[in-house]
């Protein structure tokens, strides 16, 4: 028995252990990249631009993503940002659109209402620049949401709580509670499909949506129940005992920070606070940082193998910001490339350089390749 047992000690160690994260990157990289890549889509509503936006955060997630519930969710958001496309669309359609236009598709029955509704139609004439600019609308928000959908396969919510400050612990935990509901909610619809296929029952239309509803949202609900009594018989909310003036010190510094980045923010934003609002900012961080310093002694905890940020994660990092700080220019310096017209309506043209800064995306598909799987002893 004690030599089989060190035979598959051996074993598991010739195979190696899967992969923490995406080739060992820190969590709050692939966030960063992630939700860096939604800002750049914010700034353009450039179908092509927005096409290889997905493109390379797809190329990325196919790459990258380890094997965990979390990852599978990708497509899901991918579905989510499809029916939010065509819930625009049809508003558009239904509800009309405030872009003028002289190019008709189609003439809708219009629903007269009363006075008091002034300014929404139903129905009515149907032009193509209006469907163009809710094309392009949707579309920016389409390819937010699969950015959002890419950084959740990537790296999973509860990775991001190791890092966070002590003072911010039980918020991160409510968080990361929220944001891993979603991806259980899939993992558990898919089970009980194929579960009903296997079964020869139907699985698709409304009656299997209503019958296998019901216990995926049995099961969140145990899943509730059970991750609280987990989280209260860990000590989840206790605090340590601090003196009150640390708890003065540390309310004052976290408050004043923060409206010291507000205050300074709004002074970057404005051409008469140009002086003052970037001290002001750094003023504010340090405050901000020093409080939730001070406030996390009040939450004593340990980490178990915390994520360490590497090389890697740099490179992860910085390749997200630099494809949104160089849209961010594209934007300013020429916003024709960046948001084709509608009236009149013109083809969008793909600019060369803002698709240049995009492609360098794809930079964490090169250098944090997924792991392959642990390979079974012979």
């Amino acid at each position: 028995m004690r030599d089989a047992v060190r035979s598959r000690g051996r074993a598991g160690r010739a195979g190696g252990a899967p992969a923490r994260g995406s080739a060992g990157v820190h969590a709050g990289a692939w966030w960063l990249w992630a939700l860096a890549l939604g800002t750049a889509a914010t700034r353009t509503t450039n179908p092509l631009l927005l096409g290889l936006l997905l493109a390379v955060s797809g190329y990325v997630v196919v790459s990258c993503r380890p094997d965990t519930p979390s990852a599978r969710s990708y497509t899901a958001f991918v579905r989510l940002a499809l029916a939010v496309l065509v819930i625009r669309l049809v508003f558009a359609v239904v509800l009309g659109s405030p872009i003028p236009g002289s190019h008709v598709l189609v003439s809708l029955p219009e629903v007269p209402l009363p006075h008091w509704a002034q300014g929404i139609r139903l129905g009515g004439r149907v032009t193509a620049e209006a469907v163009v600019f809710a094309l392009y609308d949707g579309l920016k928000l389409a390819t937010l949401l699969v950015c959002v959908g890419a950084a959740n396969a990537l790296a999973a919510p509860a990775r991001l709580l190791k890092s966070l400050p002590g003072a911010l612990y039980e918020t991160g935990v409510a968080v990361v509670v929220a944001l891993t509901f979603a991806p259980h909610l899939v993992a558990d619809g898919r089970r009980l499909r194929a579960a009903r296929r296997l079964r020869g029952r139907p699985d698709r239309g409304v009656r299997g949506l209503v019958q296998v509803g019901l216990p995926v949202l049995e099961g969140a609900l145990e899943r509730s129940v059970a991750l609280a009594a987990a989280m209260d018989a860990r000590g989840y909310g206790r605090a340590a005992e601090v003196a009150p003036a640390v708890r003065r010190t540390t309310a004052v510094l976290t408050l004043g920070g923060l409206l010291g980045v507000c205050a300074g923010t709004y002074g970057l934003l404005t051409a008469e606070g140009g002086t003052y609002g970037l001290p002001v900012l750094l003023t504010g961080v340090a405050a901000a940082l020093a409080g939730l310093w001070l406030g996390g002694r009040r939450s004593p905890r340990t980490r178990y193998r915390p994520d360490s940020w590497n090389a890697r994660s740099c490179l992860v990092a910085g390749s997200g910001a630099l494809v949104a700080a160089l849209l961010a220019l594209a934007a300013a310096r020429d916003p024709q490339a960046l948001h084709p017209g509608v009236v009149p309506l013109v083809a969008p043209t793909l600019p060369l350089w803002p698709a240049a800064a995009v492609l360098l995306g794809l930079a964490p598909a090169f250098a944090a390749p997924a792991s392959p799987a642990p390979k079974e002893p012979s």
